[in-house]
Order: C-alpha cells, then structure tokens, then sequence
C-alpha cells in the first residue's frame, strides 16, 4: 500500500519502520528537521519505569509499560545500528525531611502490586543495601526503595537509528513540511491508502481537546558520578529524576506543569532542579550542563493515550503524555492490529481507547 504518516516523533518513526520493513511505501511529513529537536520525544528520559509511574498514573499505562519491557528490546534488535537499553531497575531515594512523603510513596506500591501481582515488588532498602546497589550513595542516604526490572534507553540514539533506518527502507522523507489529514483523500486516484497522524500538539486543530503540558529537562556531563541506574528523589513538589545514559552524561528532569509555554527554563526550576541533583551525589557539583530543553507533551483530558479514526483509512495517534517512551509499544501494536484486522485484541487489554470521530 501507499501510505502516508504524519509527523516523525517516536511514534512516526516506530510506525514508519514497521510498515516500511513490511514492504509497504511510505512517505513522511514533518513540520521540523530530521533531529526533531521540536518534538516532546526529544526532551526526555526516556525510563521505563512502570512500577514508579503507578503513583501518579493508571493502572492501564501501567499495564502497558509492563508489555513495553519485554517489546522494546524485539524493536530496538530489527534495527542496524545498536541502541543503548538497560534493565537494572530504579532506585528511589528521600531525605529525612520527606520521609512521610516517601512512606506515601511506598504505599502506593504496595496497593500497585497487590492489583497487579505480574509487577515485581518493591524491595526496601537500608544504607547498606543501597550502597551494594549504587556504592557512592550509601553514606549519603539511610533508606529507599528498588524496583527491580525497570529499564531506560537512550532516546536521542533511538531517534537517529530510526531515521537512519527508514532512509535505508527507502521512506520519502518530507521535513519542514507542515501536513494534515485534510490534505489528504485516502483511496482515491493519486491519493495514498492509507493515512496515519503522529503529529502530537500539532494536531490540535484537528483534535481540540489536546492541551501541553509543559517539561523541562537538563542534560549533565559529569565525570565523577557514577550512578548506573535510574534514580528517582522524592521531592516536596514533585518527584526528580536522574537518569544515566552512558558516557557520563545524565538526563535531568522534574517539573510538569499545565502549560503551553515554550520559553526557557526559569531560574527558579533550574536551581530547585540542580540543587535537588546536587543533594543526591555531590560528584554533580563539577558536573557541566550540556543542554537545557524545555518541550510540552501532547496530553488529553484523561492523561492517556487515545486511537481516532477519521474515516474509514484515515488514523490518528495522539495523547502520549509523559509516558511516551513507555507506552509507546503497546500503542504501536494496538495500531497494527487495526491497520490489518480493523479490531484490536491489545486495545481491550489495555483498555486503550479507540474512537471514531468525523474529519
């Protein structure tokens, strides 16, 4: 078939190569560069953290950050080129001043692995079992939690092999070039089969209901820390997170606030944010900022993903949050089994929503 995606995020990217690799021809329009240094997949961590999310979001996501685990590593093995994926499980700290906080915290897993008894439990952990896990944090906290099995992967490599992938399938790539659904009439003589939308906020004109919700992230060069896996700090306001991604670069992040605003990062989030991340490892005192990005994730009114089809070969995926990288397997094999069969087992297993609108 001929088909025709819109945007080139992570989930563009992911559906272009399935369908590329399927034989399929495609053609790509993007509103930005191939860098996609505009796209909420840029700015991100990029954790796969089921478990830790479930104190903040559904268990559906939950659910399908569980089936992302064991998904990712089949997609990240048909590319060419290597991407850097781990499965060591995230550490949560708290100082002693959030220790109430933190018992919250601790609950909420609690109640999470008694709903879903497939999640590995949350091991409590005392100096000494952090220090085996992480040794340049055992003098500097008394308690926190594991969460085994939890990963991450490198997120900008992931962009870049995917690109380059979809060049060698040979995808017509179309970038500074703002597309929509209405451009196109699917089925008909010189018109693609089919037409997918990825495009995330830019869709909002023809899906009102997306709102940003605005993140900011800092990414740190710093040689003298040796964190190996995720971290997570239980904050007052909100939790922060430090994620490893090789090299001796760290992604830093936190705030999420309900905002369309792009401008940078104020000063009073940076200093919470690196004042937060120096409490952690002080090795982040020499540490040298690389990069400071501020991006707002494609949300709708429930905090979760949603399928709409306009027509009858015209699809648009939206609503990924921040869970993106989390999520976004499951949503991309919900789309195939529409793409194929028009139904969906896998959207019933995770309640994902599918909706018919009109163009």
């Amino acid at each position: 078939m001929n088909i025709v995606i819109l945007g080139a995020g992570l989930m563009g990217r992911l559906l272009a190569c399935q369908l590329a690799r399927a034989g399929h021809s495609l053609e790509l329009f993007d509103a930005g560069g191939p860098e996609a240094l505009t796209s909420a997949a840029r700015a991100a961590a990029a954790m796969l953290a089921p478990l830790a999310e479930s104190a903040i979001t559904e268990t559906s996501v939950v659910q399908m950050g569980v089936y992302a685990l064991k998904r990712w590593p089949e997609l990240i093995a048909q590319l060419d080129e290597p991407v850097f994926f781990q499965q060591e499980g995230t550490l949560v700290l708290w100082h002693r001043q959030d220790a109430a906080e933190a018992e919250r915290f601790s609950r909420q897993m609690d109640a999470t692995g008694l709903a879903l008894p497939i999640l590995p439990k949350a091991q409590r952990l005392d100096a000494q079992g952090i220090a085996e896990l992480e040794p340049s944090l055992g003098s500097r906290f008394a308690q926190g939690l594991y969460l085994p099995g939890e990963g991450q992967l490198d997120n900008h490599q992931l962009l870049a092999v995917m690109l380059h992938q979809l060049q060698r399938l040979h995808v017509k790539l179309n970038w500074d070039s703002p597309r929509a659904p209405g451009d196109f009439s699917p089925g008909k003589p010189g018109q693609p089969d089919w037409v997918f939308d990825c495009r995330g906020l830019g869709a909002r004109d023809q899906w009102p209901a997306l709102r940003g919700v605005r993140g900011e992230i800092i990414t740190l060069l710093a040689p003298e820390v040796k964190l190996t896996r995720p971290t997570r700090l239980i904050h007052p306001r909100y939790p922060i997170y430090i994620a490893p991604k090789g090299g001796d670069y760290f992604v830093v992040g936190a705030t999420e606030i309900e905002s369309d605003d792009l401008s940078e990062m104020s000063v009073r989030s940076t200093l919470e944010l690196l004042s937060a991340v120096y409490s952690v490892d002080s090795g982040f005192a020499e540490a040298r900022i690389v990069d400071m990005v501020t991006q707002c994730r494609p949300t709708l009114p429930d905090n979760l993903p949603a399928i709409r089809r306009i027509g009858e070969r015209v699809m648009q995926i939206n609503g990924l949050y921040r869970h993106g990288y989390l999520i976004a397997p499951a949503v991309l094999d919900v789309v195939m089994e529409l793409f194929h069969a028009n139904s969906s087992p896998l959207a019933s297993t995770f309640a994902l929503s599918i909706q018919n609108a009109q163009a």
